[in-house]
This record gives structure tokens, sequence and C-alpha cells, in this order.
């Protein structure tokens, strides 16, 4: 497990790009065979990828953890962006077809992944976070999720924000998952921007052709800088950052966040005029 730590927005500022990639990019995701998994220390939240193909693979314990099974004090979410295959919860198989969701609860012991064809895996995102009860395992598929429609054409930034772990959707702790798909010609996304200071984000882009990337915005809304994100790749974004993206191309992406609470709209917006 990969360990990233916490940062100063007033040390940020002068990070170079090289090391704002070091810090806050996930760029080595989907490794087939493998589960790849980043410990962040803001607000401790885990995610990560499992991509399983000769043979399962089991979702186990690290050192970081203190636990004697992953999810002996904390919640998952998992979303299929790949081909078809099953998760395996105490020996009990959910289908998981492409864009699939998966809510598990704290206390379940055994958490492994399958693919149905290697040679076309599945492809599951992880995100956990700390747990204080038990709530029941949950599946989601796209269809089950709380769409909401927003932007437009002008604005080039029409999309539609699936909300898969939210409490329209299902209980849990303090995780929030979803994901959100851009129209043709719909480039932006979450602009104009906003912070919130009581929950962190991760974001993980896809859907996206080798020549198309994101400009992927960050850091405080008067000290701005920009991350370069290609397909199934994934980005840190603290609380006191701004968190916005520009394509050269739609494409797809998957946020989760922790924190203080599960209000989706507890949002400090940011006025246009003041963004730097």
């Amino acid at each position: 497990m990969e360990i990233r730590y916490a940062w100063h927005p007033d040390d940020v500022k002068y990070y170079t790009t090289e090391e704002l990639r070091e810090n806050f990019l996930v760029d080595d995701l989907f490794q087939h065979g493998e589960i790849k998994l980043v410990y962040s220390h803001v607000d401790r939240i885990i995610f990560g990828s499992a991509v399983p193909t000769t043979q399962k693979l089991a979702l186990t314990a690290s050192k970081e953890l203190g636990v004697e099974y992953f999810l002996q004090r904390r919640e998952l979410g998992i979303i299929n962006i790949g081909a078809k295959g099953k998760v395996i919860l105490d020996g009990k198989a959910y289908e998981m077809n492409p864009r699939d969701g998966l809510y598990v609860g704290m206390g379940t012991k055994c958490v492994e992944f399958e693919s149905d064809d290697k040679d076309n895996p599945a492809k599951f995102y992880i995100n956990s976070a700390p747990a204080h009860t038990t709530y029941p395992t949950v599946k989601i598929d796209i269809a089950s999720a709380n769409p909401n429609a927003l932007g437009s054409v002008e604005d080039c930034n029409k999309r539609t924000i699936y909300q898969y772990i939210h409490p329209k959707v299902c209980k849990s702790c303090q995780l929030l998952m979803g994901l959100t798909m851009l129209e043709s010609g719909s480039v932006w996304n979450t602009m104009p921007c906003h912070t919130h200071d009581r929950r962190m984000e991760v974001y993980l882009y896809f859907d996206m052709e080798p020549e198309n990337v994101v400009f992927h915005m960050m850091g405080e809304p008067d000290e701005t800088r920009h991350i370069i994100m290609r397909n199934e790749q994934a980005v840190i974004s603290p609380s006191w950052s701004i968190h916005s993206g520009c394509g050269t191309k739609n494409y797809t992406f998957i946020w989760g966040m922790v924190g203080e609470n599960q209000t989706f709209d507890d949002m400090d917006g940011i006025a246009m005029t003041d963004l730097k």
C-alpha cells in the first residue's frame, strides 16, 4: 500500500509541476492481476483498483491499518469500470456488470474480486473510509443510482451526476461516491468551482482516448494550479483545494468524498471573478 501524507496550502503553492504530480496524482492504477491501493492521510481515505485475471484477488489488511482484516473498522465502495466480474463477500457473490457499484459495510471479513473473462477483465475502482457502525451491503447499478442532470451546451458542461453511495440511495458512515458522465461536446466539470472544507475528495478520470487529456484544476482559489490527467488516473483533492477539470473531449469521472458530513450540496462556491 502506498502512503500519501497531508499537505499545507502554503507549501503547495511553491510546488513544481513534478512535485504536484508526485504528491497528488496516482497514475499506475488498474494493473492486470494486481490490487493497487493508496492510503491518504487526508481524512484517511484509501482508494485504488483491483484487476483480477487468472485468479481471484483478495483485499487484505496491511500493517498500516493495524487490524485483523481490511473492513474491521472501515466501509467500502466499489464501481466496476471494466468488463463483467464478481465481488465475493464472505462467500456471497455479487455480479458486477460495467458501471455497477457496491457498498460494503464494516465487518465483512473476506472481500474477493473475480473477472468473468481473464482476457477482458473487470476493473474495480475502490474507495474506503473509516466507519463507526455497520450498514447493510447494497448492490447499486447505474439505473439504481440517483441521477442529477446539470449544465448546458452553451457552457460546455452538460453532464449527469449519478450518486451511488449517497443518503438517497443507501446508508453509509461517511463515504460518498458516484460517477459523472459528460455529454458529447461538453468538457468542463465543476465550474464554477467550489471548496468544501468539511470533506476531501478523490477524482478518477476515465473513458478517455490516449490522445486526450483533462486539465485538472486544484489549489486555493487565489493560488490555482493544474495537473494534466490521462485515462484511468486519479487525483487527490484536499478540503482546502478547488477541484475542477477541462478536457480536450468529453470524459467520465468517479468522485469519492469522506469527511465531516454527507451533505452533497454543502459547498463554498467560488465566484469566477475571485479565481486567480
